[in-house]
């Protein structure tokens, strides 16, 4: 049984999602604020967590920046659930590690399905375990381990599966709707700024070897061997 902490300080809110998630089999635990959400987390190590962006004590932004510069932590997806749907605060909720990305008011199937695809790509494929070397970057596929010039990069699942996706079709150029499909297991509709704002924070933790994942304008990206 897969455990979700949903932390959300709207009551009747967060009540409904808790009720939904326990009905369809999920373990359940709750924060109304920012602070024992956070103490929630690093304590009980969720598999999922579903984070409200306004908080009291503490925002969700900072939340996530916290969970995903800790080792013990940073591979723990995050939803941000908000009523803020502007493109900047998208972007802004990436960019501190986010893992996906709801808008309120949202509909439970849609959150529902979310879900089973973050925790489905979280899942490590045992039939498929491998070690790839391109130019300075290792993926140990069996351990979910990357290093760059010999030194460990802490990804989140998201962008480990972007990696993986890419390094596994070296040469090969992938649109965006194709590694939305891929990596994030369902279509965002026109959303694929998504895409742009993980390669960006990819090719940042991976240093300079981050310059092996190329931009073709006006299509998408592709990885090559320096």
């Amino acid at each position: 049984m897969k455990t979700i902490l949903v932390i959300e300080d709207e009551r009747d809110l967060l009540d409904l999602v808790a009720f939904n998630l326990e009905r369809e089999g999920y373990r359940v635990l709750t924060a109304l604020d920012g602070k024992d959400g956070l103490e929630t987390a690093r304590t009980r190590t969720p598999d999922l967590i579903i984070l409200d962006l306004m908080l009291p004590g503490l925002m969700g932004t900072d939340i996530c920046r916290i969970l995903k510069n800790s080792d013990k932590t940073s591979n723990i997806p995050i939803i941000m659930l908000t009523a803020k749907g502007e493109e900047i605060d998208r972007v802004v909720g990436f960019e501190v590690g986010a893992d996906d990305y709801v808008v309120k008011p949202f509909s439970n199937r849609e959150l529902m399905l979310r879900i089973r695809a973050i925790l489905r790509r979280s899942e490590p494929d045992v039939k498929d375990e491998k070690i790839l070397r391109i130019g300075s970057i290792t993926i140990d596929t069996g351990r979910h381990i990357v290093t760059s010039a010999g030194e460990d990069v802490v990804l989140t699942t998201t962008e480990y599966k972007l990696l993986l996706n890419l390094a596994e079709r070296l040469g090969r150029v992938q649109n965006r709707d194709l590694l939305l499909k891929n990596v994030w297991g369902y279509n965002y509709i026109g959303d694929t700024r998504t895409v742009d704002t993980h390669i960006t924070r990819l090719r940042t933790k991976l240093g300079s070897a981050g310059d092996m994942i190329k931009t073709v304008r006006g299509f998408g990206y592709k990885m090559e061997e320096s």
